[in-house]
This record gives C-alpha cells, structure tokens and sequence, in this order.
C-alpha cells in the first residue's frame, strides 16, 4: 500500500510529516506520548491521525497492554528526502529549544525522526555529514553578527572535502593558508572555519578556528583529502572553547562563601570554573561557610561578579578588590538605607 503523496505535501501543517516518521520508527505508541512527543494536544493528534488515514496511510490502533497507535507491518512512506526546514532543523539539531522558539519545532521532530528511522543509506548518510560538519553554538560569547562574504565557497569546500587557499586578514595585512576545511560553527551570530592545517613532516594534525569574516579570498582545489578518522567537531568545539574561556581567566581571588554563597557560584561562573572551586573548596567553619579559589578574567570582572553574590560572599584577597566591594556595598546602603 502507498500513500499518496501529492495529498500529503498539500496539507499545511509538517506535523503530519513529522507524526508519519515517529509512527515509521516506533513500534507502537498511544495518543497521549505521540502528542507529547509533538508538542500539541491529546485531541489534536487524535485529529492528525485521521488525517493521515484519509491520506492513505494505513495506521491502526492495537488494544491491549502493549498495543498502541502503528502503522501496518512492513509498510513504508516514500518521503525519503529531507524538506528545506528539516535540512535547516538537522543543521541546528543540538538547539531544539532555540528552533522552537523560532517555529521550527515540528521540523525539529521531524527531522530527528527521519534520522533514527531505518531510511535509504544516502539520507543516513547526508544527515551524518550535516551533523559532523556544521554545529550551531547557542549561548551567547562577545559579539554579534558580522559579514562573510566567503561564507558560501568556504561552507561548499566543507560539505564536499575541498582543500582551500585562503587569504586571512591578520591586521592589516594578508596570510595565506593551505586548509582542509573539517567544519563550520555559528557562534552569536559569527561564523567559524574548524580546519586542519596540512604541514610537511608534521607528526600530528594541526587544527585551528579561523574567523569567516577575516577570510578575503576562499580558492578551492580540486583534489579531496580524507577528514581524520573519528573527528567530533561537537567535542573539539566544546574542548576549544572551554580552553579559550580558561585563558581569559588570568587573575585568581581568594573567597568566604556561604552554603547559599557556594550553590550560587554557578551563576556567576562558567560551569567547569564553579565546578572546579566547589570541588577544592576547604573545610566549612562553624557557620558553614567555605574558602574558594576562583580564576577570574581581572579584578573589575570580579567585583561584579562577587557584587551579584552579595551578603553570601566574604572578599579575602586581594585586599584592593575587598576594599572595593566594601566602598561599593556602603555607598548601595546608605542610597537605600
């Protein structure tokens, strides 16, 4: 039994399309996780169902402890190729949250789905390659958007393994890199080029972040290379970025923190900073209080870092930086006293 397609492509909602590959890669399941899997109501999905029966596909009900919402054994849809906005929810999929909020989460749903159903091997494959050369980091860092205008040549080079020259602007001046472009992250709105430098006699692979915008030319080559074998562009992202964040921190302070003072840390502190200071933290006093210390980017960061912590936080050293926490914490008293 087929469905027909062209009626399915004219219907308006994806959650239909998004519910026909949940249904395709479950066994079986009821109303209510279907719904909930989808983000709408127990009466809605009752609603999508139907719609796809008058569609033609062949999904029944089987009572019983293990039965549950199915599509007939062996039956399969032919929607085997990827929408634009699935393409775009598979090439952001580690921020579901963010694409909800951008409407995107039907797609989202429907595009996981696709991915983890027993699909044709060349759409495993192109959600594979998606998901290794392109990662979207959400939280904001320092900056917002900016021009790429080699954008497109430097993203085709990854998608399809083309060694690259560019012409990288450093200053004022130009250098020119030989690169095998492994993948492409987007930070805050700017774009970045995760690639392997290519040395003669060089023991290990060299791979460095080269900024989108700073790139002036971007000239492919016709010749391929070979990605090295279990790169995660995932986790080496998250590895450089947790570096970069720790070389930032270049000066250390000494702190009293309240039990409250100490689960508080986190806000102020990226999570491997406040992890780190609570695990050497040193014995509690009497009152419970702990002695913490934390890396921090300078003295003026960390007053409004420990100002945000308030009375749960006693400065030790340096003695500048309790002097003005002290000066700070006055003037706020006798403003609101």
């Amino acid at each position: 039994m087929s469905v027909r397609v062209g009626m399915i492509r004219g219907m308006r909602s994806e959650r239909l399309v998004a519910l026909l590959f949940t249904l395709q890669n479950r066994r079986g399941a009821t109303a209510a996780e279907l719904a909930e899997a989808l983000g709408v109501s127990e009466r809605t999905m009752h609603r999508d169902i139907a719609a796809l029966r008058e569609a033609g596909v062949p999904v029944w009900a089987e009572p019983g402890r293990h039965g549950g919402i199915r599509l007939v054994e062996g039956w399969r849809s032919r929607l085997d190729g990827l929408t634009s906005r699935e393409a775009v929810a598979l090439f952001a999929m580690s921020t579901p949250r963010a694409l909800a909020g951008l409407g995107l989460g039907t797609a989202v749903s429907a595009a996981h789905a696709k991915v983890s159903a027993s699909l044709p091997g060349p759409l495993r494959e192109q959600a594979q390659q998606v998901a290794q050369r392109f990662h979207l980091d959400a939280p904001g860092w320092f900056r917002g958007e900016d021009e790429a205008a080699e954008l497109a040549a430097v993203a085709r080079a990854v998608w399809e393994q083309h060694r690259l020259t560019v012409r990288y602007r450093r200053g004022e001046r130009l250098a020119e890199r030989l690169l095998e472009p492994l993948g492409l992250v987007l930070k805050a709105g700017v774009w970045y080029l995760v690639a392997h430098v290519p040395e003669a006699g060089a023991e290990h692979r060299t791979i460095r972040t080269y900024r989108v915008s700073r790139i002036a030319e971007a000239e492919p080559h016709p010749e391929r290379f070979e990605r090295p074998e279990g790169f995660d562009l995932v986790e080496w992202w998250r590895e450089s970025s947790a570096q970069f964040a720790r070389a930032l921190l270049r000066e250390r302070i000494r702190i009293k923190l309240s039990p409250a003072g100490l689960r508080a840390l986190s806000l102020i502190a990226e999570p491997d900073v406040s992890i780190e200071a609570r695990n050497h933290a040193g014995p509690p006093d009497a009152d419970g209080r702990v002695e913490v210390d934390l890396p921090v980017e300078s003295h003026e960061v960390a007053l409004g870092q420990m100002l945000r912590l308030g009375a749960e936080v006693e400065i030790l050293d340096p003695p500048s930086l309790r002097a003005a926490f002290a000066e700070v914490a006055t003037a706020m008293a006798a403003r609101n006293g």
